[in-house]
């Protein structure tokens, strides 16, 4: 299956940012993408580069709403899989949130960043609540496709709680900055989450140069063995290709070892 990252800036002008996207799935379809990921807050500014004002709110939108009407109707139409990320807005409550869109234009449903940060150009928990949707992986046409969205990553429970629950893909949309993750721990976190898990991770960053932040880029797929098999550049608007084969799964040493020998009944005493 061929699935596509789209890597692309944003500006302050979201319709302008949308179209942009709207553009680099339509590429994506017609490369032959099944799969197609956005990064973090893909079709807006970084908002959490300056602390939430009066009014943050306004700059949210729902799910289902404009953004996920839009990319239902091109997933029905060409029969793809989109995974979004949105400023999601429902009542007063805002969050950081990838809506998981099936082949069909079903939204299957909404995964929001369970960990929220706050420090310097990420001022996150002033726009952001905890996710209260837990770690949710969606049965798509192409597969069961898990997210964790930018911080989450870093938790490996949450990484490996998708695993239980079956996951065959992980995508990790992104706002990571140049020079944020020295000698490309980012990189070794997601190399080690697929091997230690059984499953495909596919950050999907964003990139060009904002506010406060210039973000990297560099997006990057593994497989289940750990390697990276496909990487896009440092600063460069790009969609990133990667065919991947979910046969690898089976024959990981995760879904053939390390996930048959776990012993959960021990490790909640070590919980605090």
């Amino acid at each position: 299956m061929k699935i596509a990252l789209v890597q692309q800036h944003a500006t302050e002008d979201k319709s302008a940012n949308l179209q942009r996207g709207l553009a680099a799935a339509q590429a994506a379809i017609d490369a032959g993408a099944k799969l197609i990921c956005f990064a973090e807050l893909a079709f807006e500014p970084f908002y959490p580069q300056q602390p939430a004002g009066q009014g943050y709110r306004e700059l949210a939108e729902p799910i289902p709403g404009p953004t996920t009407d839009l990319f239902c109707q091109l997933a029905a139409r060409h029969q793809v899989v989109f995974v979004l990320n949105l400023f999601e807005r429902e009542g007063q409550q805002t969050y950081d949130s990838s809506p998981v869109i099936d082949a069909d234009g079903t939204l299957l449903g909404i995964t929001r960043m369970t960990h929220i940060t706050e420090y310097e150009c990420f001022h996150e928990q002033g726009y952001y609540l905890p996710g209260d949707r837990g770690a949710p992986v969606y049965d798509t046409r192409y597969g069961k496709v898990g997210v964790a969205i930018c911080y989450d990553r870093h938790y490996p429970e949450y990484m490996r709680a998708l695993a239980v629950a079956g996951a065959e893909l992980v995508v990790v949309p992104q706002a990571g900055a140049v020079g944020e993750w020295p000698d490309g721990l980012y990189e070794a976190e997601m190399r080690v989450a697929a091997f230690q898990n059984g499953y495909f991770t596919a950050l999907c960053n964003r990139v060009g140069p904002e506010s406060k932040l210039t973000f990297a880029g560099e997006s990057f797929v593994c497989d289940p063995s750990g390697t990276v098999i496909a990487r896009a550049g440092q600063g460069s608007d790009e969609v990133l290709y990667c065919d991947i084969d979910t046969d690898q799964i089976a024959e990981s040493p995760a879904r053939k070892l390390f996930l048959r020998d776990r012993r959960p009944e021990l490790y909640s005493q070590w919980h605090e």
